[in-house]
């Protein structure tokens, strides 16, 4: 089976293109660089099953492929902020384009949605049918309202043209390969701690977050791209072990070892103070549920950002 995957060079992209690589699917990865790293996808160069393309998703594709996985996108607040019109363009643009590839081939379209389509949530934890609560012209609105267009679009796609697609909500998902200044809480934390540096929290630290090793995640992504089940679906992917943000410091902490004082700044606006996926989609229609635990996932990315190039 051949695959297209967008925003193959991202963090969990490149893991995508190592999952299906090793399954023995030929793989297309798509990427333009603008938050992926070739170091991502350095093990894969070379392999005959495996090819890299520079490109921008936003413009037209044209490839023979069997499926279709759409995760080109910047994905963290740092990125989206610097990058506002060109998260909105791939996740407009990159989307129709890439729907247009699933659609001429008749294959089967995974579109890597997100939490952030729950905006700052009313109701917790968030189920699929919930409509969310989204501030349009807000600071994440760039990144939240990109993505539900890119769920219109893929359902829109769905009714018109028959096509056969999926859509994953992706809640946090931490693990190796995330970049140092990508600015989400996970790595912060743990390159602070191992600095000895003060953890920063933002607000007061009881806001929740539900965090899922990325090798749960991709698993779950396999498993919705060969499931003929998952079709036409909005499924959520996450870990629904909720903590707060402050508790999270905590096991960094005592996981590194480290003396780190806590030190806290202003909340920024529109972020969410409670996330937590409900998975009985998940459970039931991909038969999948995370398995590795927040502290044994939290000691490979400690390993792996001490071992990782500054």
């Amino acid at each position: 089976m051949k695959v297209l995957v967008t925003g193959g060079a991202g963090f969990i992209g490149s893991h995508l293109c190592d999952r299906l690589v090793s399954e023995g699917h030929d793989v297309v990865c798509l990427d333009n660089l603008c938050t992926g790293e070739l170091s991502n996808i350095a093990q894969l160069q070379g392999n005959p099953r495996f090819r890299f393309v520079l490109a921008d998703a936003a413009l037209p594709i044209t490839l023979e492929v069997d499926r279709v996985a759409h995760l080109a996108s910047p994905a963290s607040p740092v990125d989206y902020g610097r990058l506002a019109v060109e998260t909105m363009m791939v996740n407009s643009l990159g989307t129709y384009h890439a729907l247009e590839v699933a659609r001429k081939n008749k294959a089967r379209f995974l579109l890597a949605s997100t939490s952030e389509v729950y905006g700052d949530p009313l109701e917790s934890p968030q189920e699929e049918e919930y409509n969310g609560n989204v501030n349009p012209i807000g600071p994440r609105a760039c990144y939240d309202e990109a993505k539900r267009f890119a769920e219109a679009l893929t359902s829109s796609y769905q009714r018109i043209y028959g096509l056969h697609a999926v859509i994953l909500r992706i809640f946090n998902t931490f693990g190796p390969r995330m970049r140092r200044e990508d600015g989400r809480v996970v790595p912060n934390f743990i390159l602070q701690a191992i600095a000895g540096q003060p953890i920063t929290v933002y607000g007061d630290g009881t806001q929740t977050r539900s965090f899922c090793y990325v090798d749960d995640l991709v698993e779950g992504m396999y498993r919705a791209l060969h499931t003929d089940a998952a079709v036409g679906e909005v499924i959520n992917m996450g870990n629904d072990e909720e903590m707060t943000v402050l508790e999270l410091a905590d096991r960094v902490k005592e996981i590194t070892g480290s003396g780190s004082s806590i030190t806290y700044q202003p909340l920024p606006e529109d972020d969410p103070r409670k996330r937590r996926p409900r998975l009985e989609k998940a459970r039931a229609l991909l038969g999948w549920e995370p398995e590795v635990e927040l502290e044994d996932g939290l000691r490979r990315v400690v390993e792996w950002f001490q071992k990782a190039p500054a």
